[in-house]
């Protein structure tokens, strides 16, 4: 059978933590490890967490500081350096797994050179959460800007994949959301660990970019179902703000300084579009672009 480590990232998370445990299988996957790192959260994340310890071989780890997801995983993934797994779950607290979820992508991570592997992602009233994402070029970023969230739907044109029909069958994708992938351990031995500089958001993006670089593939498989309440970067001003400005460093990073410069200028219009429409997020987002050596930072 094969062995899976879980690594749980918490900031606050006590409303939703108990759900997402009480969701974690019994049957079909050995759960060698659950280790809930815990970001400085001011509820009862860390207490919740251990009182399920009865129930599952439960660590907590304490970073003492809004450290980021990217520097969360990093840590819950260092304190497995003694244990002995085959794949690593990265979950948020706000997902909650459907029955045989794991098994289902266990068994997808078997084939050769396949690092990553991501379930379909649903809202709690069971529609789909769009969660796959296309390679991220000036094109896209141009057409997200001028379309909006349609351009998904727009043949290959946007980054974002919101047809349903593309969600029906099992893929390949470029990259997808971290609030729920199961990684191949031998992939995460070869690659590292998860890039801290990013903080928050844009961290699976690098991740996975990463992966591919090194010849490993993302793989989505339907049949594995989890379920997403989500976060608040589309209605958090600092937090959308920090979404677009990380993923226009990212995209700096691997590019060249003229592709780097044009994609900043589609994502500038798009918020800007936004912005004089009122949006307050895309108003925060602009302020952000136009002041990138003062990027948005976390609360304590």
């Amino acid at each position: 059978m094969t062995s899976i480590a879980i690594v749980i990232v918490t900031y606050n998370s006590a409303a939703v933590l108990g759900g997402c445990l009480n969701s974690l299988p019994s049957e079909g996957v050995d759960i060698t490890r659950v280790v809930v790192v815990d970001n400085n959260s001011k509820d009862d994340s860390v207490a919740i967490a251990r009182a399920a310890a009865g129930q599952l071989p439960i660590r907590c780890v304490q970073t003492g500081r809004n450290a980021g997801y990217a520097a969360a995983v990093n840590a819950g993934v260092a304190t497995l350096a003694d244990e002995k797994y085959d794949a690593i779950w990265v979950m948020n607290p706000d997902t909650r797994l459907r029955p045989d979820t794991l098994r289902i992508l266990v068994d997808a991570l078997s084939e050769p050179r396949r690092g990553i592997v991501v379930p379909k992602i649903l809202n709690p009233d069971g529609t789909l959460q769009p969660s796959l994402r296309r390679k991220p070029t000036v094109g896209r970023a141009l057409a997200e800007a001028v379309v909006g969230a349609r351009a998904g739907r727009l043949g290959t044109i946007g980054e974002l994949i919101t047809d349903p029909r593309e969600y029906a069958e099992p893929r390949t994708a470029v990259w997808a959301t971290g609030a729920a992938m199961l990684l191949g351990a031998e992939m995460v031995r070869e690659i590292g660990g998860w890039d801290e500089s990013l903080l928050l958001y844009s961290e699976e993006t690098e991740y996975a970019l990463r992966a591919a670089d090194h010849g490993w593939s993302l793989w989505f498989d339907p049949r594995a179902v989890v379920e997403h309440i989500g976060g608040e970067s589309g209605t958090n001003p600092k937090l959308a703000a920090l979404l677009v400005v990380n993923k226009v460093r990212l995209f700096k990073r691997r590019h060249t300084l003229p592709a780097a410069g044009a994609y900043y200028a589609a994502v500038m219009l798009g918020e800007g579009m936004r912005a004089l429409q009122g949006r307050r997020t895309s108003r925060a987002s602009l302020a952000a672009l136009m002041h990138p050596k003062r990027p948005p930072k976390l609360g304590d």
